[in-house]
């Protein structure tokens, strides 16, 4: 991955939603808006996420070094998962605050600049969302992820905004209160999903299943290998070390078994999610 793809992206994002936080903020302050209130709090909580992979991308790009053997891949799970823990926090205040809302039946003011707010935030973001996407799958980078993600839900929470800005036109104002709890459900649930993948590395989550099943295929196609003893797995950034430990006749020579390590490692480096591979030999 390139470090500019990523510094891009980071700084795009800061930018777009600074300028988004600036004029949610002065609207709904001026109307009174809960929702808009909500979206502006959630653009917030996007710039820090850009920030975050400004700071996390280029941490993990940096290249292996004596006290970092497997690199800093790590990272960006680090940073995402400060980003999910941030988000997570935001959405239950957004949640309460929308239920108070909703009970105390507070009346915003409507104005046609509610409706443009919400109809520049959406072009933006609809904009934003498409370009870190086409980034995302071209580097496969956990935080471009988030950020992809976090534009596409504002595409749809700001969205619900203005169905309650226009809502609020014809005096039907408890309906505010509701799409600022839809917008804090939102941001949960994708808080979570971000948080749930950065767990799962930074916790060395072994391989998927799938991934096992074709690595134990690849070493049941050597002949020589007698039995699989162990091969069990780790995470390193967004790939995986895997360590095999296989046993073969012990009359065989100790050339002839690296010879087979060197091949069975070839192979299974081949697979993509890969970082590297360590073959143990056992006398059978």
């Amino acid at each position: 991955m390139k470090k500019s793809e990523t510094k891009t992206v980071g700084i795009i994002g800061i930018i777009g939603n600074l300028f988004l936080l600036v004029i949610k903020s002065i609207i709904a302050i001026i109307s009174k808006s809960q929702a808009m209130l909500a979206d502006s709090m959630n653009s917030a909580t996007d710039i820090f996420s850009s920030v975050m992979t400004l700071i996390g991308g280029k941490i993990s790009n940096e290249p292996s070094d004596e006290d970092h053997n497997y690199g800093h891949g790590k990272a960006e799970y680090i940073f995402s998962f400060i980003i999910s823990m941030i988000a997570i926090v935001l959405a239950i205040k957004v949640f309460l605050n929308g239920i108070e809302s909703f009970i105390e039946g507070s009346q915003f003011v409507f104005s046609m600049t509610l409706v443009a707010v919400c109809i520049i935030t959406i072009f933006t973001k609809l904009s934003m969302y498409l370009y870190t996407r086409k980034i995302y799958n071209k580097t496969q980078n956990i935080l471009i992820k988030a950020n992809a993600q976090d534009h596409l839900n504002d595409v749809y929470t700001t969205s619900s905004v203005l169905v309650g800005v226009i809502a609020g036109y014809f005096n039907i104002f408890w309906l505010d209160g509701v799409v600022a709890l839809i917008i804090a459900v939102r941001i949960f649930m994708t808080s979570i999903e971000i948080f749930l993948d950065s767990y799962n590395v930074l916790m060395d989550k072994s391989i998927p299943n799938e991934k096992m099943e074709e690595i134990i295929e690849i070493v049941k196609s050597f002949q020589k290998i007698d039995h699989i003893d162990k091969i069990t797995s780790k995470t390193v950034g967004k790939k995986f070390l895997i360590v095999i430990k296989v046993s073969v006749d012990e009359n065989m020579t100790v050339k002839e078994s690296h010879q087979i390590a060197g091949k069975l490692k070839a192979k299974v480096m081949k697979l993509c999610d890969v970082y590297d591979v360590i073959v143990h030999i056992n006398p059978n």
